[in-house]
């Protein structure tokens, strides 16, 4: 009878000693955490319109856009964006949903710099008619990438982050 109380003492203490490094390894992870990626418009490229002429399968035309990206990784770790989505906003008006699936691995405290593009009908989108004049006549355009994004960080998941302003600035017209 000593000895099963021995037994349950010893369990109790193993049991109690496991629950300890549990909670410690979940405050560590806790604590390491992962940092959201920083988006930023470059500062070496400027984004882009251009204008496309009508065609079959643009019958009133449209716009092809391309933003320039760096996103930085603050983490201590490497990791993968594997997904940006949401909404493109130009002059404050909404001008597409986007959605980039990507496979970008991103080195510990490192930046990288991409492309992001999308192109425009302008018969899909008739709110755009005062974008569409605005490009038209050569001005610069402001926007706005609104969404979230996706990582995979190894053992650590494949979190999401957002909705956030991903990337703003300012679109020269070509």
């Amino acid at each position: 009878m000593a000895h099963d109380r021995e037994v349950k003492v010893i369990l109790c203490a193993s049991l109690a000693i496991a629950g300890l490094l549990a909670v410690t390894a979940c405050a560590t992870l806790e604590a390491l955490g992962i940092q959201p990626l920083r988006f930023d418009q470059a500062d070496d490229r400027s984004s882009e319109l251009r204008i496309l002429a009508p065609s079959a399968g643009r019958p009133l035309g449209g716009a092809a856009i391309r933003l320039w990206a760096e996103i930085e990784n603050p983490n201590g770790f490497g990791l993968t964006l594997t997904e940006v989505a949401g909404d493109l906003l130009l002059e404050n008006t909404e001008a597409i949903a986007v959605d980039f699936p990507l496979g970008l691995p991103l080195l510990a405290h490192q930046d990288t710099v991409i492309p992001l593009d999308v192109s425009i009908g302008f018969d899909d989108l008739p709110r755009l008619g005062q974008v569409a004049r605005a490009a038209i006549g050569g001005r610069p355009l402001d926007y706005r990438l609104d969404g979230t994004f996706a990582v995979e960080a190894g053992r650590l998941g494949r979190p999401r982050f957002g909705p956030l302003t991903l990337l703003q600035g300012e679109i020269r017209v070509r």
